[in-house]
Formats: structure tokens, C-alpha cells, sequence
């Protein structure tokens, strides 16, 4: 991603859509492991009083241990269909998009470096289109997630990621599929401008530092600060994101938000930062590419 709009590579649309998506889906693969993890902490509610049953999930590691005890190692990837699903749609709009829409922002005649600004407007609204029209593979993905070890001879609740499609339209209706869709744009667009419009402004940041190019290095260490920043802003709607879709207990957002708030303060889990400095380190080694050709 460029700071000077006269420096714009001259990649199409669909391949700097098709090069995204193909990086979050390496990405998806290698890192949802924590995420499973991380979905199940975020849905765990902690004992209320005495005799309840203490939280089965403590930590990362713990979880991920606690997982694939108990229902096999494969199962720390359970969701990853609907979630490559998630990282083709999302993963190559809220990117392919987001140099369009900032030039479109600043106007075509701009020159210089684009203001802080118009990159964090540009990316809300990148990642706000972009899980809007990938919210039903989210959804799909948290309840495969979320579902745990079942009693023998209970049946799963879905059989795979086009079952769950089909059940939940079958079942809930189509308006269905778009549930948690406000949490989940406030979730998206806000981590989406924490990660893009960080990750071009740190980049043009350290373009200025004498002795650093664009190269890998500087395209690794905007990545990793870009997923600092999102997870500092970005967990606690995250986790009301995954509430919502995984339980349906909830009237609203905001009832989710301040009962988790109240009660499960801790479900806000610290991890999610090596999943998204996990994600950016991919997504910075995929735009060298692109930056390069």
C-alpha cells in the first residue's frame, strides 16, 4: 500500500483482490488454531456462585491443550472451510478496495502523502462493505467453532460448512445468516482501520528512516505494528461479535456488550494480539509482493 498516490502500482483490482485473498487464506490456515481458541474463551461465561461448575478454558495454551484432548488436534481447525470462505470474500475486498476508495476520498488530482485521516475513513469503509457481504460465512464459522465436545451418541449441530449454510437458511430463515451483523461491522470496519491505515502510515513512517526501502523487512514491521494496534482496539467488539453469533441468550448488541462487560471481563482474551500480529506478518510478505511487480 502506497502514502503518494503518484507512486500507485499498476496492479488490477483483481490482482491485488486475488493476491489478498490468497495471503489471508494462508493465514487463516496456519493461525486458526488460536482462533478456535479464542472463540471458545470468548463464549465461556464464568461461574456465577458456588456450586457451578468452574470455567473449562483457561488460557491460550490451556484451551488449545483442552481442545485437542478431548476432541482430537484436527479439531482446532474446525471452521476453517467457511473461514477460507470468509478470508476470499473479506480478505480481498476490505484490501483490493481500500486504495480505490482512498483515492476516491482525496480526490484524483492529489499529491503528497495521503492525510491519516482519509486512510482511516477509507479503511472503515473497506471493512465495512467487505464483512457485509461475508457476514454469513463468519456466522457459519463461529458456531462450527464454538461447537465443543457432545455427549456419545449426541448428534452435531452441523455436519460441515455447506450443511451449516443450508440448516441455518433452512431452519432460521435467509435474514438468518446476516446475524451479529452489527456488531460485526463495527468489529470489522474498526479493526480494519486500526490495521490498514496503521500498517500505511507506519510503512510511510519508516520509509523516512534513513536506511530502510521498501523491502520485506519494512512491509514485517508495519505488519506487526498494524497488529498491535488492532487487537489494543479492536478485542472487546470482537468478543461481542462471537457472543452474538454463538448465542442466541442475547436481546442486543449493547446487551451483550454490558453483560459481558459486567461478567465475563476477562473474555476479552490478551491472544488475540498473536493472532493478528500472526495474520499481519503473512499480509506484509503478500503486499512486498504486490509493491514489487
Amino acid at each position: 500500500m502506497v502514502a503518494d498516490l503518484k507512486s500507485k502500482s499498476d496492479i488490477s483490482f483483481a490482482g491485488t483482490f486475488a493476491s489478498s485473498a490468497f495471503a489471508a487464506c494462508v493465514a487463516e490456515i496456519c493461525t486458526i488454531p488460536l482462533d478456535t481458541a479464542k472463540v471458545r474463551l470468548q463464549l465461556q461465561k464464568k461461574a456465577a456462585g458456588d456450586g457451578l461448575p468452574l470455567p473449562k478454558y483457561k488460557g491460550m495454551l490451556g484451551t488449545v491443550g483442552t481442545i485437542a484432548r478431548e476432541e482430537g488436534l484436527s479439531a482446532l481447525w474446525k471452521g476453517i472451510i467457511p473461514g477460507l470462505h470468509r478470508q476470499c470474500i473479506y480478505g480481498g475486498l476490505r484490501i483490493g478496495l481500500y486504495e480505490p476508495v482512498k483515492s476516491f476520498y482525496v480526490g484524483s488530482d492529489f499529491v503528497g502523502d495521503v492525510p491519516l485521516s482519509k486512510k482511516i475513513l477509507a479503511a472503515l469503509t473497506t471493512g465495512a462493505l467487505a464483512i457485509a457481504v461475508a457476514n454469513p460465512t463468519d456466522l457459519v464459522k463461529v458456531r462450527l467453532q464454538a461447537e465443543g465436545k457432545l455427549p456419545a451418541g449426541a448428534p452435531r449441530r452441523y455436519s460441515g460448512a455447506l450443511n451449516a449454510y443450508a440448516t441455518i437458511f433452512r431452519q432460521e430463515g435467509l435474514g438468518a445468516l446476516w446475524t451479529g451483523i452489527g456488531p460485526n461491522i463495527a468489529r470489522n470496519a474498526i479493526i480494519n482501520a486500526a490495521e490498514l491505515a496503521s500498517y500505511d502510515q507506519i510503512k510511510q513512517t519508516i520509509l523516512k528512516v534513513p536506511g530502510f526501502s521498501d523491502n520485506v523487512v519494512t512491509h514485517l514491521l508495519a505488519g506487526l505494528g498494524a497488529g498491535f494496534f488492532a487487537v489494543c482496539i479492536g478485542s472487546p467488539v470482537d468478543v461481542v461479535k462471537s457472543r452474538m453469533m454463538g448465542d442466541s441468550t442475547y436481546k442486543s448488541t449493547l446487551d451483550c456488550f454490558i453483560r459481558t462487560l459486567k461478567n465475563d471481563v476477562r473474555s476479552f482474551p490478551y491472544f488475540i494480539f498473536l493472532l493478528y500480529m500472526c495474520i499481519f506478518g503473512f499480509l506484509g510478505f503478500s503486499v512486498c509482493a504486490l509493491d514489487a511487480e
